[in-house]
């Protein structure tokens, strides 16, 4: 498992971020009352951008206080994963040498240094890591961590940020009415095709036609829900799409490793994609 004490990047250069509605600004109204934030959408559709996005904003932007710029690393972004406990986000005690010592998690040093902490895809956590954040939501703001029988205040800038995917819940992997409820939530979903053609450009480096067709390429997909998938392709595939022909392999071919056959494992649901694959650039699919 990567060390889950590893900071996030320190964000010198602003990340790409296309605003698709009104997010930017509630997201600045709640980090302006501290409000705890839940991003809703599916897969590849840029929540992690904008949380890196946002935090750039907070921390590095024009507006940015002193006190938030000294912060060295803003974001604290955790990838949740049905082996992350409680213990991978506060912390543990390790052995160094004859010696005992205290190592802090990522929750534990956001809630600290006062940085925005970012659990993605909060809902394959395991559950004891999901009701460590409840006092960390509510007016307490304060985190327990039992081991050291202490209980950390959070620093006043301190904001915690989870994400979760709608689509693929399900009974066992459903996100608690107790855990919703204690958030504002910000929905999610892929953008307009103009603004998905700006983006495929702008993080491919393709010319602008070839990224309109993957727009109207993904556009399209995602009306395939009958063919045997719920969400369609991701922006991020689009992007892959492109790069791998930036990279000199032919459009049919960029889409079919790509877009075709990371989708899905299905056959008919790989042919029907192809069809629209050929429909769109005009050019047989190699099998």
């Amino acid at each position: 498992m990567n060390n889950p004490t590893t900071p996030s990047a320190t964000l010198d250069q602003e990340p790409f971020y296309l605003p698709v509605g009104d997010e930017v600004a509630l997201f600045k109204a709640a980090y302006a009352q501290r409000l705890p934030v839940l991003l809703k959408g599916p897969t590849g559709c840029g929540k992690t951008r904008f949380v890196e996005y946002m935090a750039y904003q907070l921390f590095r932007g024009e507006g940015a206080s002193a006190e938030l710029r000294a912060i060295e690393y803003p974001l604290q972004t955790i990838a949740c994963h049905e082996d992350l406990s409680a213990t991978d986000l506060v912390g543990r005690f390790l052995l160094q040498g004859d010696e005992t010592v205290w190592q802090d998690g990522p929750l534990t040093r956001s809630v600290q240094e006062g940085s925005i902490c970012y659990l993605d895809e909060i809902v394959e956590a395991r559950k004891d890591s999901t009701v460590l954040i409840h006092s960390l939501t509510d007016h307490r703001r304060i985190l327990p961590i039992e081991k050291r029988g202490l209980i950390l205040d959070a620093h006043p800038n301190f904001l915690l940020v989870i994400s979760y995917n709608p689509g693929y819940q399900n009974v066992l992997k459903d996100l608690k009415t107790s855990t919703r409820q204690r958030f504002i939530a910000i929905d999610f979903d892929y953008p307009s095709v103009k603004a998905e053609t700006d983006i495929i450009a702008h993080e491919s480096g393709v010319d602008g036609e070839v990224a309109g067709q993957l727009a109207a390429l993904g556009a399209k997909i995602r009306h395939l829900r009958e063919h045997g998938f719920d969400e369609g392709v991701s922006t991020r595939l689009l992007i892959y799409a492109a790069q791998m022909m930036v990279a000199g392999v032919a459009p049919s071919r960029a889409c079919d490793v790509a877009i075709c056959r990371a989708v899905s494992d299905d056959a008919d649901v790989q042919s029907a994609m192809s069809a629209v694959v050929q429909a769109i650039f005009a050019e047989p699919m190699n099998g």
